[in-house]
């Protein structure tokens, strides 16, 4: 086999295991995110209180049957558009402990001012 042959058959070779590993790595990293499903309903969460860990990746998937909702973690930096039919995912990792709250930020009806709930971030 020519020298040029060998190289581009290994450099394949190298290429197709390289991408194997980080395949195998980023699907490590993704199932290692906890899933924590949220529905929202004029005007409550449900759960209405997230229990998570410290450092710990989560996402949160809201769905809603009623109205257009919204979701607003200001101490997270973390904000989504909750539309019927529709699954609204955010992703947090949070960095400190402590409890903190949430919001609906879309004018869902009368009571939308009472639609809140919080994030309870443990060591």
């Amino acid at each position: 086999m020519a020298l040029h042959t060998r190289r581009a058959v290994l450099g394949a070779f190298a290429a197709t295991a390289l991408a194997g590993v980080t395949g195998a790595i980023s699907v490590r990293s993704q199932a290692a995110e906890r899933v924590i499903p949220v529905r929202a309903y004029k005007f409550s969460y449900d759960p209405n209180e997230l229990v998570v860990k410290l450092n710990e990746p989560v996402v949160l998937e809201f769905t809603t049957s009623d109205v257009v909702m919204g979701f607003n973690a200001p101490d997270f930096a973390a904000r989504a558009t909750i539309i019927p039919g529709q699954t609204a995912r955010v992703r947090i990792v949070p960095n400190k402990v402590g409890t903190f709250t949430f919001h609906c930020d879309v004018f869902c009806g009368d009571g939308h001012e009472d639609m809140d709930g919080t994030i309870r971030v443990t060591a």
